[in-house]
């Protein structure tokens, strides 16, 4: 099998590469050069944004049995290597998220999409921007040779977006952590590597059409996920499970101050963390358990010396030290705040 990946330097295109390298295939990268290729593949140069960026793609002899695109920006970037791939490929994937679905996003069934989204658009936002993807693979390989693959909340090793290496860092520095609860909220998402398995899985498949992709409902809760982290760090942190109510009291932003987390009454909660990943399911999905998602992510961040690399177009997540200790002074010894739980919170 041969599979051309469209960056494939970075987290999910990275996890994408290892695991068609895994299956013995061919591989080829084409990428800015800003980060090194991974070993083992043919690698070929070229900024998408640029005039003339696709040249050595054009250039190049190859032909493919699926491309794998991970684009977030401009739609028409999409449409652009898609309509010239059309005739060296038999496929293309593109890997989206559930975003392209109007908020608050679906639990079951499909949902309705996002309006005002174009194949051929510029860059605006993130939801349109994804489902202008979509409409650019669409157009040129048509429905019958093209995979959405609407991703969840994805985790993992070489994330650069900084939910789970930022939970791993303040556990890291002990003392009381504001942890949101209930502590048995489930919790919904994806070890990057679980969605580069499915990937290929559903290449060699040829499987086409949208696909929801997460772990399935109940997989973890906020619990086990903030327990994996104390463990894994072997840090002396002491969770401090806060109710809802305190937490929104206090001004903090769910998701994006506090990552992962979301109230469980809030708007949004259902879809972001109950959706029906079932057809998945039953094309191949497996997933593994949160403990060694957490351990692996750990593993990598103190071989980076315990610094993520974050996207330049993403604000980095999380809760300034000031604001958490302001809380927790506040709630310590009321109602809605349980000390205590660290390391033994299974």
């Amino acid at each position: 099998m041969r599979l051309l990946v469209l960056g494939g330097t970075e987290f999910a295109g990275r996890a994408v590469v290892a695991a068609a390298r895994e299956r013995g295939w061919e591989v080829t990268v084409f990428h800015r050069g800003r980060h090194p290729a991974p070993a083992g593949v043919r690698s070929l140069h070229g900024d998408r944004t640029a005039p003339d960026g696709l040249a050595a793609l054009a250039a190049s002899d190859g032909t493919w049995d699926a491309v794998v695109d991970t684009w977030s920006g401009a739609p028409r970037t999409v449409l652009d290597a898609a309509r010239l791939l059309r005739d060296r490929a038999r496929r293309y994937v593109y890997v989206s998220s559930r975003s392209v679905y109007t908020w608050p996003w679906p639990a079951t069934g499909a949902g309705s999409l996002v309006e005002g989204a174009a194949a051929d658009a510029g860059a605006s936002d993130y939801a349109r921007d994804k489902r202008g993807g979509e409409l650019a693979a669409l157009e040129a390989f048509g429905a019958a040779d093209s995979l959405l693959v609407r991703a969840g909340l994805i985790l993992g090793p070489y994330e650069n977006v900084g939910r789970l290496p930022w939970w791993l860092g303040r556990i890291a520095r002990g003392g009381p952590v504001l942890a949101p609860g209930p502590r048995t909220l489930p919790v919904q998402f994806i070890d990057v590597r679980d969605l580069a398995g499915w990937i290929t899985g559903a290449v060699a498949r040829e499987l086409s059409g949208p696909y929801d992709l997460a772990a399935p409902p109940g997989h973890s809760t906020m619990g086990e996920l903030l327990a994996a982290c104390v463990r894994v760090t072997g840090s002396a942190a002491e969770l401090r499970w806060t109710d809802p109510e305190v937490i929104l009291g206090a001004g903090i932003e769910p998701w994006t101050q506090l990552p992962v987390w979301l109230p469980p009454e809030s708007e949004g909660y259902a879809g972001v963390h109950r959706a029906d990943v079932s057809p998945a399911l039953a094309t191949g999905l497996a997933c593994r358990p949160v403990g060694e998602t957490v351990a692996d992510t750990w593993r990598w961040l103190t071989d980076l010396g315990g610094t993520a690399p974050q996207r330049p177009d993403r604000t980095p997540p999380g809760l300034d030290p000031e604001v958490e200790a302001k809380v927790l002074a506040g709630v310590e010894g009321v109602p809605g705040t349980t000390p205590g739980e660290g390391a033994s919170d299974d």
